[in-house]
């Protein structure tokens, strides 16, 4: 594996870093630039989406067929860490969650009329989207064969009646895909779908608070008892929705730990710059040896990151699944991200624990990394299933040809 950058990549990512540098921290640093849920108000990041397009720093996940720049996984890897060395770094470049996934998955699963309806508008950067898999117990969480939502087939439409929950950003959404049961078949029972916020048969409940800083659009839960969607508005064939969530999920938890590293990156960056400018008991914090063990722990663990979601990357670029080894690079990243900002915190000590930072919203915001895209504990339970079905292959390199 060449771990060397093309000079195409490297460009993007010194821009991106300069852009950040820039122009988005210093907005950063101003408290009001904060909405009511912690994240950037639409008047701030206004200005800065129109700068980030102007200067082609936009939509890099997507083909330029369909408005983005085609730099590929390994080209996303080095741009999105740089991208999220500042909190609101992801959705001025139009590469934050949901969106991100949602349009990728469009771009691969969506026919040529439907990307025209769906996609484009997203990429634009006119309207928002949400990812509506989730459901409260006993519906589907991390396993989708337990999902009760229905589609039932009347003519030419889908009758969608149930419930989801934890749907990351569907309060300020227009576009929307949707999983449902269509039939009882194992492999074939769930089917992917389109439809519109302004669609009748369908409400938002309620907007679920949470622990840690929102994207916009909050965390709701829908209730749907009527929706109507047209059968040109499926994604893929009937029953092929399994397919469509695999198609979503594993780039999604991939571009989740390329910018969780950037995050991670940034923690050691205020930690460090503070330790060497903070003295006690006549010594600096970085000539202590207790700090600088904790920063080298840091530093080899964002490295080790770094290393499996470039492998994760470079095994979807050369048409590979990677479910392995983006379920790894998803633990351990999740992890580290939660591990950088409490020693970011411990070395700041109340300066950490203050909004002065970013660190207090990276350490509120890190907890949920562990949980969303799959838990730890269901990683762990697809890497052992690989371990035994594959045994000393497991950690076979692949050949290439002579």
């Amino acid at each position: 594996m060449d771990f060397t950058l093309s000079p195409r990549i490297e460009d993007f990512r010194a821009r991106i870093v300069r852009f950040v540098e820039a122009e988005i921290l210093p907005v950063e640093a101003d408290r009001a630039s904060y909405d009511e849920h912690d994240n950037i108000t639409h008047e701030a990041l206004k200005p800065l989406r129109e700068k980030a397009r102007a200067q082609g720093l936009w939509c890099l996940q997507l083909s330029a067929e369909n408005g983005g720049q085609g730099l590929g996984r390994i080209g996303m890897a080095a741009c999105y860490e740089e991208m999220n060395r500042s909190i609101f770094g992801p959705v001025v470049f139009n590469s934050a969650a949901p969106d991100d996934g949602n349009m990728m998955v469009l771009e691969r699963a969506a026919t040529p009329e439907q990307r025209a309806r769906w996609l484009a508008p997203i990429a634009e950067g006119r309207v928002r989207s949400a990812f509506a898999m989730t459901e409260p117990a006993p519906g589907s969480g991390s396993d989708p064969g337990m999902m009760l939502t229905r589609a039932t087939r009347r003519g030419d439409a889908y009758v969608i009646r149930g419930r989801k929950w934890f749907i990351t950003g569907a309060g300020e959404a227009q576009h929307f895909i949707l999983m449902a049961r269509t039939s009882e078949d194992e492999r074939k029972g769930l089917t992917a779908f389109l439809f519109d916020r302004d669609q009748p048969g369908w409400r938002i409940e309620r907007r679920i608070p949470i622990m840690g800083p929102e994207e916009h659009g909050g965390h709701c839960e829908l209730v749907f008892d009527g929706l109507e969607i047209p059968v040109e508005n499926r994604l893929l064939g009937e029953g092929d929705g399994l397919k469509l969530t695999q198609m979503r999920l594993g780039p999604a938890r991939l571009t989740h730990c390329m910018r969780w590293l950037g995050l991670s990156k940034r923690c050691v960056e205020i930690a460090s710059d503070y330790a060497a400018e903070r003295q006690g008991f006549g010594i600096r914090l970085a000539d202590r040896e207790s700090i600088r063990l904790m920063l080298g722990e840091l530093a080899m663990q964002i490295e080790i990151g770094r290393l499996l979601v470039m492998k994760a990357a470079w095994e979807l670029d050369r048409g590979g699944f990677a479910r392995k080894e983006v379920s790894m690079a998803k633990v351990h990243v999740a992890n580290l991200l939660h591990k950088a900002a409490d020693t970011a915190i411990q070395i700041n000590g109340a300066r950490g624990y203050s909004k002065d930072t970013p660190l207090e919203w990276i350490y509120r915001y890190a907890r949920q990394a562990r949980l969303v895209d799959g838990a730890d504990e269901v990683h762990k339970m697809v890497l052992d299933r690989n371990l035994a079905a594959e045994g000393r292959d497991f950690w076979r390199w692949p050949v290439g040809a002579t």
